[in-house]
């Protein structure tokens, strides 16, 4: 999901106290743990944040948040806090994510627009920092551990909020769309390549095989395990197999494109080519067969997020296919100990 901490700066009171992971809030607001019971509450809120900031599709839904809350290695009583009012009403959300090695720390955050400039999203963050500062001790004791948030860049507030809480701009994302007039160009396979339909279970290992390879030149990636991949993946209750192009050279993946619908739009979630495949035009067939597929099932908008930078030319083939950007954010970054950089973090 992603972050949109929102608040503007607050109190020097608030300032002193949350290096103790506390924030003296107004005596009306309650900090506390997320619960199971929060879920549609919590869901809501972030889809109303979205929305107000212009950009809904990067919300989720009740049960994409449920399955988040599932992920390996999260545990909803430690690493989620909501911030509720006096009659119950849940006005921020913020979770903490052990990415890689108890060093590459995450956290998403939301307050409710209706209450920013209350010192909300200072104390959420704040209060996830402290949970952060507990990983340090597990991290490699060599290694940078380090916090990283990401944030609609057209969110002034949040960017200050960021910025005053010692946090420098590391990395933008965009989020690119295209929306179909008409059904898009055939895709031209290489030479030798095929299309095969996903099966289960034959397939599920070798394509997780395929998307770690396939991602391991990209910015701040790991090699995800097999259980973890296949609860983001295989687990949700909007899997489609049908939606999913897996090219093959033989009896080799060649590359994917994982698809799913996402807030009513389409959604291209994972593309991939291997190494050997690239720049020969299997990236560009596979993402026209993708929108061909979301168009003949009556999907015209489609989407994708993809790391501006990104160092394979993924921004490049999503422009020439027709796609342009549509929102931007950034992923700014809290160093929490000095050390060695592992990979290209």
């Amino acid at each position: 999901m992603t972050t949109k901490n929102i608040s503007n700066t607050v109190s020097d009171a608030i300032a002193r106290s949350v290096h103790q992971g506390v924030s003296p809030l107004m005596t009306d607001l309650n900090l506390r743990p997320a619960q199971w019971s929060d879920r549609d509450a919590v869901a809501k809120l972030i889809y109303e944040v979205c929305l107000a900031d212009g950009d809904a599709t990067v919300a989720v839904t009740p049960e994409e948040l449920e399955n988040e809350w599932k992920s390996e290695g999260f545990l909803l009583e430690t690493d989620a806090f909501v911030m509720q009012t006096a009659d119950g009403r849940i006005i921020g959300y913020e979770e903490f994510f052990n990415q890689h090695e108890h060093y590459n720390l995450r956290t998403d955050g939301y307050v409710h627009p209706e209450f920013t400039g209350q010192g909300i999203g200072t104390a959420l963050l704040r209060r996830v920092e402290a949970r952060a500062r507990e990983e340090i001790a597990l991290a490699k004791p060599n290694l940078r551990v380090f916090l990283r948030s990401t944030i609609d860049n057209r969110d002034e507030a949040s960017n200050i909020l960021h910025k005053n809480e010692g946090y420098f701009p590391r990395r933008y994302h965009w989020r690119m769309e295209i929306t179909l007039d008409s059904a898009p160009p055939a895709p031209i396979w290489p030479a030798g390549v095929e299309l095969r339909p996903f099966e289960r279970p034959a397939h599920e290992e070798i394509v997780w095989q395929a998307q770690n390879e396939s991602f391991r030149d990209h910015w701040g990636s790991h090699d995800i395990s097999f259980s973890e991949w296949k609860h983001g993946k295989l687990n949700r209750e909007d899997f489609d197999p049908s939606l999913w192009m897996i090219a093959w050279d033989g009896n080799e993946i060649a590359g994917f494109s994982q698809n799913r619908y996402r807030m009513e739009i389409g959604w291209v979630s994972t593309l991939g080519v291997r190494r050997p495949w690239r720049k020969k035009g299997l990236g560009l067939a596979l993402l026209r067969h993708s929108f061909g597929e979301f168009y003949k099932r009556g999907m015209k908008t489609i989407g994708l997020g993809v790391d501006a930078s990104n160092p394979t030319g993924a921004t490049r083939l999503y422009q020439k296919a027709g796609m342009h950007v549509a929102s931007e954010f950034l992923t700014y970054e809290k160093e929490l100990r000095p050390g060695i950089m592992e990979n290209d973090e």
